[in-house]
């Protein structure tokens, strides 16, 4: 157990012959309890700052710990998020890529239907072209011929009074 001031001032020695001297050793026994005393009390500031010091560095390191975490959940959030933009722009691509495959499949079908539309077009003309071309040669071979002339020659006479009536 250590000692204490009140145990040092309170210390008796035996007296033998030839011993020390009383008063002298009284004073050193007092200059040694007050620097006793002195180092009780700094020693006391010492504990209660270290206490101080070791709160305060409890609170920070709590404050640390907190930060840490919510770093580490910022971190995950904002991955998380980046994730969920990554999906959706790639769904986005991938839905406007088959919007692009179906108005051009759209397309390409329309072009043929067109493509052959206009060649039955392109056939029909031509047949029509034919005929006619037939048709105005028969004509003009008809109107060529010798034997419209003879024709004339042998028509009827028309009563006047159905021309009249014409």
């Amino acid at each position: 157990m250590p000692l204490t001031p009140l145990d040092i001032h309170n210390k008796e020695f035996g007296r033998r012959l030839r011993g020390y001297d009383e008063d002298e050793v009284n004073e050193f026994l007092d200059q040694v309890i007050k620097d006793y005393e002195a180092l009780i009390r700094e020693n006391k500031e010492i504990q209660n700052q270290a206490l101080a010091l070791q709160e305060k560095l409890n609170h920070f390191a709590n404050i640390e710990e907190t930060l840490s975490k919510t770093i580490i959940v910022a971190q995950e959030a904002a991955d998380e998020v980046r994730g969920n933009a990554k999906k959706e722009a790639q769904l986005i691509v991938k839905e406007a890529e088959k919007n692009a495959d179906r108005i051009i499949n759209e397309s390409l079908n329309k072009s043929r239907k067109i493509a052959l539309e206009v060649e039955e077009l392109r056939k029909q003309a031509s047949i029509y072209r034919a005929r006619f071309r037939t048709l105005v040669e028969a004509q003009l071979d008809l109107l060529s011929h010798d034997s419209w002339d003879s024709l004339e020659g042998h028509a009827p006479a028309i009563a006047p009074e159905i021309v009249r009536g014409i």
